[in-house]
């Protein structure tokens, strides 16, 4: 077994031992639950944006946590002296955070819907918007050591991510939101309920996979600035 898919073992059960698997149970029943009271002709607008919403929780901020987890209990100082590189902790990150919400949020899309609707756009619009969410939000937390010192932060930046929603509601339409990350995996979920042109397909993957390349790069630096250097 490669250190990284031990990684990605010893990640899923920290998960699973500190409530996340039963946090996104909860919040996938209350999420069913909500979505059953819309007419089923509203779901296929209202879907992406609520898949959206959900997997900041389960993405942005589980990955908050887990960081400041880290950190208060000194398990970062230790992962810098043990053969685990940065690289394949991200990555392990990303992947075990990817694949929780992947689950929950395919549960909950077909509980609400039934199986009329593209598996194969959903889970790349999953996939790519949890990954892109998991590094940004390592980005973002890496130089805190509080949840209260993080919060606020938090909160303006997840609100500059929605901004291709005011497309996507009809608010307001500019090409300058293609440059957005976000519009590229909002078409993708768009797409698995709605039909969608084929370039933005190949746009939605091709432009997700170039920033979450670009932050995974990113991310290593952020890494040993804040992680190792600890860097104010």
């Amino acid at each position: 077994m490669t250190r990284l898919q031990t990684a990605v073992r010893w990640e899923m059960r920290l998960q699973f031992r500190h409530g996340f698997y039963y946090a996104a149970a909860f919040i996938a029943v209350i999420m069913t639950i909500v979505l059953w009271q819309f007419p089923r002709a509203e779901l296929p607008t209202i879907l992406p944006l609520f898949v959206l919403g959900n997997m900041t929780i389960g993405t942005f901020y589980f990955l908050a946590g887990l960081v400041l987890l880290e950190k208060g209990d000194g398990v970062l100082e230790g992962l810098i002296v043990s053969p685990l590189r940065q690289s394949e902790y991200l990555a392990a990150k990303v992947i075990s955070l990817t694949l929780l919400t992947l689950m929950e949020n395919v549960v909950i899309v077909t509980a609400v819907y039934g199986l009329n609707y593209n598996l194969l756009l959903l889970l790349l619009g999953l996939g790519l918007m949890a990954s892109f969410n998991v590094l940004f939000g390592f980005i973002a937390v890496a130089r805190y050591d509080s949840i209260n010192r993080f919060l606020m932060p938090s909160v303006l930046i997840t609100m500059a991510l929605t901004l291709p929603l005011l497309d996507y509601l009809g608010l307001w339409h500019s090409p300058l939101l293609y440059l957005h990350p976000v519009q590229a995996t909002l078409l993708l979920l768009k797409g698995a309920f709605q039909p969608i042109a084929g370039w933005q397909m190949v746009y939605g993957v091709l432009y997700a996979a170039l920033w979450i390349g670009l932050l995974f790069k990113f991310s290593q630096r952020i890494f040993y600035r804040f992680i190792i250097v600890k860097q104010a």
